[in-house]
């Protein structure tokens, strides 16, 4: 069935919601070869995931997930997530978790869902460990930590037990380069069923129909980005592309709120004061060194373009979770929150140190 399904998308005909079901039974199924998995896989991004198939491996696949025991008074307020879908390549440091930590010392409530590296050289997962914050929490560990400590990471195999049958398959796509629906469907799958969403996406065109997904999926404040770094990746004259909000060009924007309608727009970084900078000024390195990266930034050491790229990222998380009234306003915030220590004293306080 699955090489049928194959066969199908590689005609360039979308999938409808009753195949999708037969195609995610098959992906998490132990006796299907990984090998026409990854086939699957590629076809499907190679025809071009469209909203409707992405929303519905989305549903499917959130129906599956542990859930988290949480308290009433925490599953009443907000709670924020915030990450990038992979898939640019740039090994740029990990942004989006330095801006979890700072939202979580900003009074956020921040349940971070990932996993460890596929694309880039240090994913959540391994940072996070590096920092010594406790990356495998259980359900009922991870409901507490949200109403004790405000933050909780999510590692997505505790979550997502029958991942492990699709995980084969995801490396040879990897191996071969090769993106999958999967680095859409990870932001979508938090088990925590967050209420506020920051997502990065590798496409601008993708922009509008991820926030279309994830406003389907009944978040109430949403916001998808793709940056652009002018001058492209190695200096030559086309832009390269960054699944964040961007310091070294502008970003698209595609984000809605309870209070507001649906809105796509540019934020240009020239708007905020933001240092020069190259893209190899964002650049990281294994969970070590990326580690040491965000307690320099934490710790206000680190007063680059690095910490621009938090700032301004954090901002628009501000913003979308509803802390702050406008991205301005967020930098302003996510700055103070770096600059009087909060946000080092949040990471010290989830790693259980005191320095």
């Amino acid at each position: 069935m699955l090489n049928e399904l194959t066969s199908q998308l590689n005609s360039g005909v979308p999938l409808n919601d009753v195949q999708v079901q037969t195609a995610v039974a098959q992906l998490i199924a132990d006796g299907v070869d990984a090998v026409a998995k990854a086939e699957f896989l590629a076809a499907l991004a190679q025809k071009g995931e469209t909203t409707e198939e992405i929303a519905a491996f989305a549903r499917l696949l959130r129906s599956m997930a542990v859930p988290l025991p949480l308290d009433e008074a925490t599953r009443a307020g907000e709670i924020l997530d915030v990450c990038g879908t992979g898939g640019d390549r740039l090994n740029t440091f990990n942004i989006s978790t330095t801006v979890a930590l700072v939202c979580a010392g900003a009074g956020v409530v921040v349940a971070k869902h990932g996993n460890r590296a596929i694309t880039s050289a240090s994913g959540s997962t391994d940072v996070l460990e590096s920092l010594g914050i406790p990356v495998e929490l259980s359900p009922e560990q991870a409901a507490l930590a949200l109403r004790d400590q405000g933050f909780a990471f999510l590692w997505a195999p505790k979550y997502h037990p029958a991942f492990k049958h699709i995980a084969p398959a995801r490396k040879l796509c990897a191996e071969r380069g090769q993106k999958t629906i999967f680095n859409f469907l990870g932001p979508l799958l938090n088990p925590s069923r967050p209420t506020a969403q920051l997502i990065g996406v590798p496409r601008p065109n993708l922009c509008e129909s991820m926030a279309r997904v994830l406003q389907s999926l009944g978040i109430r404040r949403g916001m998808v980005v793709c940056g652009e770094i002018e001058g492209g990746s190695s200096g030559n004259s086309s832009a390269a592309l960054i699944d964040e909000l961007s310091t070294l060009g502008p970003t698209t924007l595609a984000e809605f709120y309870q209070d507001r309608g649906f809105n796509v727009s540019r934020l240009m970084a020239g708007d905020f004061p933001i240092q020069p900078a190259a893209l190899q000024d964002l650049a990281g390195g294994d969970a070590k060194v990326n580690a040491e990266i965000i307690i320099r930034i934490l710790r206000s050491e680190d007063r680059g373009p690095k910490r621009d790229a938090v700032l301004l990222n954090a901002a628009a998380a501000l913003f979308v979770v509803g802390k702050s009234k406008s991205i301005t306003e967020g930098w302003m915030l996510a700055a103070e929150t770096i600059d009087s220590g909060r946000a080092f004293e949040k990471l010290n306080q989830l790693r259980g140190t005191r320095g």
